[in-house]
């Protein structure tokens, strides 16, 4: 699904800088989803629905829903996904299609509209919170005794803290995330093995191994760099998203795909601004190095895709940033030409912050559902739905994988599992002439959200699965805490939060390509404050206390 998953795709009204400023505070008891009386709305529904139960509505149903079209598998009206889906839960979905590129804009202007369809997937937090005042969408977390599946994973999986970081200033969510059992993390760095292997060099384990194989890349062509990257360009707002990302974690700050404009500060108890943090600091002169040795091409933050995988294609670059699906569907297949020429994913370099990786990411992009579908006759059968698709695991598995016997053979749980047919994806199964997602309309990320470990390394080959091993036993920080802004503190914040995030983007850049020196920087973080970043922490650590306060 190239790069249409988790806080890549953050675009939402205040960005991804306020994404944990306009989290909510945890405990309380309005976490129940006790929700109203509903017995007007039970149309359709099962009188006895349960965890591990096949929901299928009482008579034919239909729901809207709006449906992203991805330019990896665009939409088809005549995918199997559909008709399979309408057997099995006797519900017909009726989409409301959105191309990607359009998508969050389209969908922003028909919540607020009025106009969405009951079901609003491919949601990604904290884009929910701009609907939240209008009452456009419902306070999900006031329905969830309809969603026994949902309320089992989270009891299982010890998920509320999770689910704590989305709630808003009343103590409710508005999203339903999809839910991972474990923290995984799949984006890292493709580096070419062969070469490797020519320099008899291990596999880097830490940023500094890192600099050091480049350096010894660079001897074999002193004219080139050998590291160019990708991911410049989705989303348009974070040059090299990726690889600032990932480096960003082993710092112990955020940037990249992965920048929020504050970071928790455990020693000293409170947020701190991310773009003045220390840390943040030691990341860029790191870059600012790895650009100045020519190690690293300074245009990794500049250019579009084709650039930097036809460096790669042709040997010019040796490391690029890739996932599990780029590395089987593009880096391997580029470098075929290359005889000899071999490419694996690397676990992602340690730095100053050891064997760990942030406790904030088994939370998905999740559902939204509008309020009007609260009036629909069918609004509890529609719970029910919704809950089977995205949360039972049965759903999980359909939704991801398709027919049994079609498309697949084998379970989950045993290790049996395997593509088959003419059904193929990621390389599974190399013999299939379809595409899963293109042809099947399976695997598609308006439907697969999270779900078990089990479920997540049945889409990967043995090779990815070692990795997973391996990043699994780092240590899991602790999910920050939560720090709920009231609706005024919310409209507040968003006058300051993009001004900051844009600033500490560009002046990152700048101090990365060396087009502004590192002896400037106490002057940006002077300029930081000008832009009111002190009062915008000061606005956050108010509402982190009063969430401790209220507990």
């Amino acid at each position: 699904m190239a790069h249409l998953s988790r806080r890549q795709l953050l675009a939402g009204a205040f960005g991804s800088a306020a994404a944990m400023a306009l989290a909510a505070c945890g405990g309380g008891d309005d976490d129940s989803g006790k929700s109203d009386d509903l017995s007007a709305n039970r149309g359709g529904a099962m009188d006895k629905y349960g965890v591990g139960d096949q929901f299928k509505a009482t008579e034919a149903l239909s729901f809207p829903i709006m449906v992203l079209s991805s330019t990896t598998y665009p939409y088809k009206a005549d995918w199997l996904f559909w008709s399979e889906l309408t057997k099995r839960t006797n519900v017909t979905l009726q989409p409301t299609v959105i191309p990607a590129s359009d998508y969050n804009q389209k969908r922003s202007v028909m919540v607020s509209g009025g106009d969405a369809p009951f079901i609003i997937p491919k949601t990604y937090h904290p884009d929910e919170e701009q609907y939240i005042a209008g009452g456009a969408i419902l306070p999900v977390s006031d329905y969830i005794d309809l969603m026994p599946n949902f309320k089992d994973q989270v009891a299982r999986w010890n998920m509320k803290p999770d689910l704590d970081t989305f709630k808003s200033s009343d103590g409710k969510y508005y999203l339903l995330p999809g839910l991972h059992e474990d923290v995984w993390l799949d984006y890292s760095l493709a580096v070419r093995t062969d070469v490797l292997e020519k320099l008899s060099l291990k596999t880097p384990s830490t940023w500094d191994d890192v600099a050091d194989m480049l350096r010894a890349m660079k001897q074999l062509n002193p004219a080139e760099y050998p590291m160019s990257d990708r991911w410049s360009h989705n989303p348009p707002d974070a040059p090299a998203g990726n690889l600032l990302g990932i480096m960003s974690d082993a710092f112990g700050t955020h940037a990249g795909w992965d920048y929020q404009n504050h970071t928790w500060d455990a020693g000293a108890g409170k947020f701190v601004l991310t773009g003045s943090m220390d840390q943040y600091k030691q990341m860029v002169v790191f870059l600012n190095k790895l650009v100045s040795e020519k190690l690293l091409d300074p245009e990794s933050f500049t250019q579009q895709d084709d650039q930097a995988r036809q460096k790669f294609a042709n040997g010019r670059s040796l490391v690029m940033s890739c996932n599990a699906q780029t590395l089987v569907n593009e880096c391997r297949k580029d470098i075929a030409k290359i005889a000899g020429a071999t490419v694996t994913k690397i676990p992602r370099p340690m730095g100053p912050m050891g064997a760990t990786k942030q406790g904030v990411v088994r939370l998905e992009n999740g559902v939204m559902i509008s309020k009007k579908a609260r009036e629909s006759k069918n609004f509890v059968a529609m719970m029910q739905f919704v809950d089977w698709l995205w949360y039972s695991d049965a759903g999980k598995v359909f939704a991801k994988w398709g027919v049994e016997g079609t498309t697949y053979s084998g379970k989950i749980d045993d290790g049996s599992f395997k593509l088959s047919g003419d059904a193929n994806w990621g390389g599974l199964n190399p013999s299939g002439a379809k595409n899963l997602q293109v042809d099947y309309g399976f695997f598609n990320g308006v439907f697969v959200y999270g779900g078990s470990t089990k479920l997540l390394n049945s889409q990967f080959p043995p090779e990815e699965q070692k990795f997973q091993e391996e990043m699994g036993k780092r240590k899991t920080l602790p999910v920050p805490p939560p720090a709920p802004l009231n609706a005024d503190e919310r409209e507040q914040s968003s006058l300051w939060a993009s001004g900051i995030k844009d600033y500490v983007t560009q002046q990152t850049v700048k101090f990365i390509l060396g087009q502004r020196p590192l002896t400037e920087w106490d002057n940006y973080v002077s300029e930081l404050k000008a832009k009111n970043s002190q009062q915008y922490i000061d606005l956050v650590n108010k509402a982190y206390e009063r969430a401790k306060k209220n507990g």
